[in-house]
């Protein structure tokens, strides 16, 4: 872009009446500031715009974006020692995701999901504790790696946004059925010990209504990378480089799963394989997948187990409630739970849970049955003792521990477990469809990266 431009005839006229009125000294030097504006104009065309590549619905993702995740990205992969993907492949891929993340963002947003700002301050003095610093010291921190605060409450907010709109659209609605239960028992029967596995996945996700051509499109770039995975070319590497499964950054390490936990498809194609060896390339209703089996190790039953008679009071978060709110009414009822008033009767009039009509009561609790935030606060109780307010995913909770004991649940763990495992596999397979839908339907324009 040339900021000079031919003079006007009423603007050479002007500089003619100038230079009859001012003194030469000051018309040269009106000339050379105009020359040192034109240089400055010059030399700032030359520096990149921070322009648009890609447009998803009513939003856009900028250049300066994407070079942001990439420099994140390639941070975290020279962590973890994996080899870098070629620049634009790695930025194509990480473009995809950006678009993927924002429509699942926007779909929140407009279906009613609200993230209360207490949270994700919480969230940032978890982070925090966990380093064993503090905000501040956080804040430097994350300064030396070229991020800041303000980007962790921004990724932090947007995951809390996807993760509240994958249990109302996803996890709320899985189901297991007792007959379902019954059959996984008679194959895990079959199968005599159950095995856990330690592998990596690449996903190559196909659209929904794909035409034959797509499909087999995306079955040729899977037999591609499966034979360049025969040849020798690094598993985490090609993750970050194709896969499309949420953590191809992370080499597309699943870690440990039972056999009974993850999808059959996953399960046979696993159990021939010894640690290193990559599976075919296996075709499901997302898309192809490849598998690299790790390591695997026998799985013992667990016969005794501690559990915890509790009850307690749930008061959820959503737009008309607020995290300080719900933490609020949580207090009130505690004193007056401590002033005499029956748990059982406040819990039948207050909670939020399905438990609210049998008092708040849980009945017998088995180690794992919980979220990690109210099995903590829980076991941290003595039997008669009430806790402060407990937050976690679902929201706010007073806990009252009942009683304590220990107990043989082969039978009923077996079947808590086959329950956990089914709604895990089912409730993953239903989220892959879930996120593909919503991308799938989300408006999308790409343009030139560079």
């Amino acid at each position: 872009m040339n900021f000079e431009r031919p003079p006007t005839p009423m603007q050479t006229k002007t500089f003619s009446r100038l230079g009859r009125l001012v003194p030469s000294w000051a018309l040269a030097l009106l000339i050379a500031l105009s020359l040192l504006l034109s240089a400055q104009a010059a030399r700032a065309e030359v520096v990149p715009l921070n322009h648009i590549v890609a447009v998803v619905n009513d939003e856009v993702i900028t250049r300066q974006e994407l070079a942001k995740r990439y420099a994140e990205t390639e941070r975290a992969l020279t962590r973890q020692n994996t080899p870098l993907p070629p620049r634009d492949v790695l930025e194509k891929q990480l473009l995809e995701r950006m678009i993927t993340e924002l429509a699942l963002q926007q779909h929140a947003r407009s279906t009613g999901v609200r993230v209360d700002p207490a949270q994700v301050e919480r969230a940032i003095q978890r982070i925090a504790e966990q380093n064993k610093i503090d905000v501040p010291g956080l804040e430097a921190a994350l300064a030396k790696e070229g991020q800041s605060l303000d980007t962790m409450r921004n990724t932090i907010r947007n995951e809390i946004l996807i993760t509240r709109a994958r249990e109302r659209d996803v996890d709320n609605r899985v189901t297991v059925s007792d007959s379902e239960i019954e059959g996984y028992l008679q194959t895990k029967a079959q199968q005599g010990a159950e095995t856990e596995y330690n592998f990596a996945h690449i996903l190559l996700t196909v659209p929904e209504n794909a035409s034959p051509e797509q499909i087999q499109a995306r079955r040729a770039r899977a037999d591609d990378l499966h034979a360049q995975l025969g040849k020798g070319a690094d598993f985490a590497q090609l993750s970050a480089s194709s896969s499309d499964a949420p953590n191809a950054m992370q080499g597309g390490a699943f870690g440990w799963r039972a056999s009974g936990n993850m999808p059959a498809l996953f399960a046979d194609a696993l159990k021939p394989l010894q640690p290193g060896q990559i599976s075919p390339v296996l075709k499901s209703s997302n898309g192809f997948h490849i598998l690299k089996l790790i390591d695997k190790r026998g799985l013992d039953a667990v016969l005794n187990v501690t559990q915890t008679h509790a009850r307690h009071i749930l008061i959820k978060t959503n737009e008309l409630t607020s995290e300080s709110d719900a933490k609020s009414r949580l207090l009130q009822l505690r004193e007056r739970i401590e002033n005499g008033v029956k748990f059982d009767e406040l819990a039948r009039l207050h909670s939020d849970d399905g438990s609210a009509s049998k008092g708040g009561d849980l009945g017998w609790i088995n180690p794992g049955d919980t979220v990690p935030e109210f099995e903590k606060a829980m076991n941290a109780l003595q039997p008669g003792e009430l806790s402060q307010p407990v937050q976690s995913p679902f929201g706010w909770h007073l806990i009252e521990v009942l009683e304590r004991r220990s107990q043989d649940v082969t039978q009923e763990r077996q079947k808590l477990q086959a329950r956990q495992a089914i709604r895990e596999r089912k409730a993953e397979e239903a989220f892959q469809d879930w996120v593909r839908q919503i991308r799938d339907s989300a408006y999308v324009e790409l343009r030139p990266i560079d």
